[in-house]
């Protein structure tokens, strides 16, 4: 398992509002609107949500489900949600900073917890599994996604090969690292099992478009709306407008100029309390 560094959770700085005005509306929209069908039906009292990012799902989940019920939105970086609660939600939320790896809640708080694309950046998967399992009832639910390998999200497999040709005696390899490094069903169901969930959990893969007016909207969105933009600066200060430019010119290379339209593909995993 590929170890995840501090500067991989870190979402700060420029990155909250770049990340929620460009990449949520490329790649984050149609998997909320997934899961917000997905949670509708199973009419939940008290919804808790754990990396919220800049609240995608969470304004999603206020649209389907009746103001009675409780909607907690959690996420490590105060930033992310400071813009969460900056666009606020149709309903009321609570917005709440907190580790997944130690949920400031009581045990069996909830009814459903819900996870859009959190998973794969938690230190200790089975940990934060653990506590997801500790606030859930009896009967609860808990439903997550994580994004397939990166060779199944083109745009995102364009951007890593583009920054190996900038950098290449250090790679920026965030990418494939974190967001697309959390892909294998028997590595996710054994983290699950270890957590203390004893039935098996369910999986279902699903492929979606990622479509943008022109390639400078994705170059952009992943350069520096992403932890990329950490590691970019991290190589080399003053070449993060370079490298945008190298990854805006790759996708006009792979996808044409004008409008671009790539596939993006998750696994969305649900499993019984």
């Amino acid at each position: 398992m590929n170890p995840i560094a501090p500067a991989d959770r870190t979402f700060a700085g420029a990155i909250p509002e770049l990340y929620e005005r460009l990449l949520v509306p490329l790649i984050f929209q149609p998997y909320a609107s997934d899961m917000a069908g997905r949670v509708a039906p199973l009419k939940p009292e008290r919804v808790l949500e754990i990396a919220a990012g800049t609240g995608v799902v969470t304004r999603a989940l206020a649209s389907v489900l009746p103001r009675e019920t409780s909607l907690v939105a959690t996420d490590l970086n105060q930033p992310m949600l400071d813009q969460a609660a900056a666009i606020g939600a149709s309903r009321p939320v609570q917005w709440r900073q907190a580790d997944a790896m130690a949920l400031p809640f009581e045990d069996a708080a909830f009814d459903l917890v819900v996870c859009q694309f959190g998973a794969m950046f938690f230190p200790d998967k089975a940990k934060a599994f653990s506590e997801a399992r500790r606030v859930l009832r009896p009967s609860g639910l808990f439903i997550f996604n994580v994004w397939d390998r990166i060779e199944q999200n083109e745009f995102a497999e364009t951007v890593l090969h583009t920054l190996a040709g900038l950098f290449p005696d250090d790679p920026p390899r965030f990418m494939v690292r974190v967001p697309h490094g959390y892909h294998d069903f028997a590595a996710i169901a054994h983290d699950l099992a270890s957590a203390g969930f004893d039935k098996p959990p369910s999986f279902d893969t699903q492929a979606a478009r990622s479509r943008a007016a022109s390639a400078g909207i994705p170059a952009q969105a992943y350069c520096q709306g992403t932890p990329i933009r950490n590691e970019i600066e991290a190589r080399a200060a003053d070449r993060l407008a370079e490298a945008t430019a190298a990854t805006e010119q790759a996708i006009v290379q792979r996808f044409g100029s004008g409008a671009v339209d790539g596939k993006i593909q998750a696994h969305i995993v649900a499993v019984p309390r």
